[in-house]
């Protein structure tokens, strides 16, 4: 089995306040150096440091169990969620770090994935610890994943459709579906997207938009900038976020509500996202 990376940083972070999850500690089991088998024009991270579908083990169990172990009060903690400096299910140990973080806190899991290796059998069973998956679904067709997403050569959309599907199947915890909206979905998009998503069946469905900025530059607190700033964080501090990142152009809210509506009257699944 492969080694950890040598070079260690805390991977246990906030808690951060998520209009999702309610107020969320964080555990990156991925760590230092960001690895995703996507790169998405949107992500918070910047520029993806090493494309990979290599499972391995990135941050030992040890270290988590000992950062974990550390923290003296859960009092107003809601979630613990996975998530942090790539995509989480490239980590070997997924499944042993949702086992503990279970124990040791006695909170709720979540894991965010970006879908891609949900056809792989041992992904789906680490994932079974989880209380709650979202799963990511930003695009429709294949040429689209390849210019929001960017994956590492050999993923395509109709391997991740299939990949959710089988996922959905075996899967018994909450299983959310979660979309980052970069314009004004056309009337067709809308179609399919909800075609798609009665084929899926999630239990709710989570439409996103990018309020934060792209990191210019690798900096670990942008693992948090899935979610919105803790209440400490100063209006000074909120700002210099801006200077070492580029802002992404936001849809609408309206536009957003609107396309929710639809959504949820056409499933009857509950749709959630940002106001």
């Amino acid at each position: 089995m492969l080694s950890a990376q040598t070079t260690q940083c805390s991977a246990v972070y906030g808690p951060v306040k998520s209009w999702r999850f309610g107020l969320s500690l964080g555990i990156d089991p991925i760590g230092v150096i960001s690895t995703c088998s996507f790169n998405c024009i949107y992500c918070q991270l910047g520029e993806i440091q090493k494309y990979t579908t290599h499972r391995q083990i990135f941050v030992h169990t040890a270290q988590i169990l000992q950062e974990l172990q550390a923290i003296r009060s859960w009092d107003g903690v809601d979630v613990v969620t996975l998530s942090g400096s790539g995509e989480p299910t490239l980590a070997l140990n997924l499944g042993d770090i949702l086992a503990v973080a279970k124990r040791v806190t006695g909170l709720p899991t979540v894991v965010l994935t970006n879908s891609t290796f949900l056809g792989d059998s041992a992904v789906r069973s680490d994932l079974s610890w989880a209380d709650m998956v979202a799963v990511k679904l930003d695009v429709l067709t294949s040429k689209q994943l390849h210019q929001v997403n960017r994956p590492v050569a050999g993923i395509d959309l109709p391997a991740i459709l299939n990949g959710i599907e089988q996922f959905r199947q075996e899967y018994r915890g909450f299983l959310a579906i979660q979309t980052m909206l970069l314009s004004p979905p056309s009337a067709k998009m809308q179609a399919d997207y909800i075609q798609i998503l009665q084929r899926l069946n999630p239990d709710e469905i989570q439409l996103n938009i990018p309020s934060r900025p792209k990191a210019i530059k690798r900096n670990l607190d942008t693992r948090g900038n899935e979610f919105s700033p803790h209440p400490e964080v100063s209006q000074e501090d909120e700002s210099n976020l801006d200077k070492i990142g580029r802002k992404l152009t936001c849809v609408n809210t309206d536009i957003v509500q609107s396309f929710a509506t639809r959504i949820q009257e056409a499933t009857n699944i509950p749709v959630r996202y940002p106001i």
